[in-house]
């Protein structure tokens, strides 16, 4: 596949964009996200951000941690977040049909009664760690009651993050029904399970008091623009 590539600088810190034309599609790439919003317009089946991790996401454990706001409602499946290898969804974070929220690791998921997702920023974290399959969801600073779920399981490498779609094979066959519609932002991800004291600090904000993702860090994370998918001010 021949890519055809057009550099500029950006006018914000120095950011570099990238503008490829790949088959006749646009994708920009570009890095660094600091008080941005990615927001999904409409309802589609080919828009979507690819994530780049700063490491391979081979993990025992995890937080990973998200703002969103949607208004997205009744009985639809909504995909948060999806991290696809070849073969498995090893990471896909859902809100489902009946107003539940989930996530997969590689097979059945484990489910949780949330406060639902509306017009207004919602911050979400999710952790888990393999040792004592401990998993729970954080709204708004708010820890979920904690369930056991893949006991001693890996997550595996080699795979893609992508945000709005679900892809049912790698990186393709994605479902409109089940895309993203609405905003997000700070999505950042660790390879451990984060104290309460520091998911407490990342929904007020207060980030100087916490260690920057080592998977995902927003403020400097590489991403592409597939589709419909603006970048806008975070406020």
């Amino acid at each position: 596949m021949e890519a055809k590539h057009k550099m500029f600088p950006c006018c914000e810190m120095g950011v570099l964009v990238t503008t490829l034309l790949l088959n006749g599609v646009a994708v920009s790439t570009t890095e660094g996200l600091f008080g941005k919003a990615l927001v999904f317009p409409y309802e589609t089946d080919d828009s979507y951000v690819k994530l780049t991790p700063q490491k391979p996401l081979e993990l025992k454990a995890f937080t990973l941690c998200m703002k969103l706001a949607t208004e997205l409602k009744g009985e639809r499946e909504v995909i948060l977040f999806a991290y696809r290898t070849k073969y498995f969804d090893e990471l896909n974070v859902w809100r489902e049909a009946d107003g539940r929220y989930s996530f997969y690791l590689s097979g059945e998921g484990v489910f949780f009664d949330l406060p639902p997702l509306n017009t207004f920023k919602t911050h979400m974290c999710i952790t888990w760690e393999s040792t004592t399959g401990l998993s729970a969801f954080w709204v708004d600073g708010k820890r979920s009651v904690r369930k056991v779920y893949k006991l001693g399981h890996t997550i595996q490498p080699e795979g893609t993050v992508i945000l709005g779609q679900d892809p049912d094979n790698y990186l393709g066959k994605f479902d409109s029904a089940q895309s993203f519609v609405g905003e997000i932002s700070h999505v950042n991800m660790w390879d451990y399970v984060l104290p309460e004291s520091q998911i407490k600090a990342l929904h007020s904000d207060d980030i100087l008091t916490v260690s920057t993702g080592n998977i995902f860090d927003w403020v400097s994370v590489e991403y592409e623009i597939h589709g419909k998918v603006l970048v806008a001010s975070a406020d």
